[in-house]
């Protein structure tokens, strides 16, 4: 399935403008199909596609920070689970302003901050134990690398298992656009078809990142 980055949540990894095929096979049942098929369990450093909890309509682009039974706490930023701090090359920190909430996560202050949905932040009290935060069966906890700017697990919640669609395997194409107003990611049309190169150089031949189409997705 292809999809386009609309926004910079996952900069410097992803960028806006970067077109996306995406593998919907990676993270399969499993089973007895496991012998002859690909797949895979969802692990902590996965890049998934994923339909928002909050709007199943919508599709998000995030990177897996903790899977189920991990105890997560941000401090200052670093990311820490299971006691232990993570090694985050992928992360970019483009804000200039400190955010208790946003970098000391589950335990900064709550109080003004519009984009915590008011149902996680109740659930939160429930779900936290001497500092961290517990994710529970079945469940996922995302985030942005573009840590400063992407509304993300801390935010809204986790991600449920069936709401993962797939992981971005390449990027096919990718030219200069304008960011979104949201996190979403897009598909491309509605029947999900390729737009063809040749329209889409006829129209923006000078933006296009020539060193960024054709590459894996790390």
């Amino acid at each position: 399935q292809a999809f386009r980055i609309p926004s910079g949540s996952m900069e410097d990894t992803l960028l806006v403008g970067d077109y996306l095929l995406v593998d919907k096979t990676r993270f399969g049942p499993g089973g007895h199909w496991q012998l002859i098929l690909p797949y895979r369990a969802v692990g902590r450093g996965d890049i998934i596609v994923f339909r928002y909890p909050v709007d199943p309509s919508q599709h998000f682009v995030k990177r897996v920070i903790g899977i189920p039974g991990d105890r997560i706490h941000l401090w200052h930023s670093r990311v820490y689970v299971n006691g232990r701090a993570l090694h985050e090359p992928y992360v970019v920190f483009k804000e200039h302003y400190p955010d208790e909430f946003r970098d000391n996560f589950p335990g900064g202050n709550r109080v003004g901050n519009e984009n915590i949905r008011a149902e996680w932040a109740a659930r939160l009290r429930s779900l936290v134990q001497d500092g961290d935060l517990i994710v529970p069966h079945g469940q996922y906890f995302v985030l942005g690398d573009n840590r400063d700017q992407s509304l993300d697990s801390r935010y809204w919640g986790f991600v449920p298992r069936e709401n993962i669609i797939g992981r971005p395997m390449v990027i096919y194409f990718s030219t200069v656009q304008a960011e979104d107003d949201d996190d979403a990611v897009a598909s491309k049309a509605a029947d999900d078809k390729l737009l063809t190169l040749r329209a889409r150089i006829s129209h923006v031949y000078g933006d296009l990142r020539w060193r960024r189409i054709l590459r894996l997705v790390p």
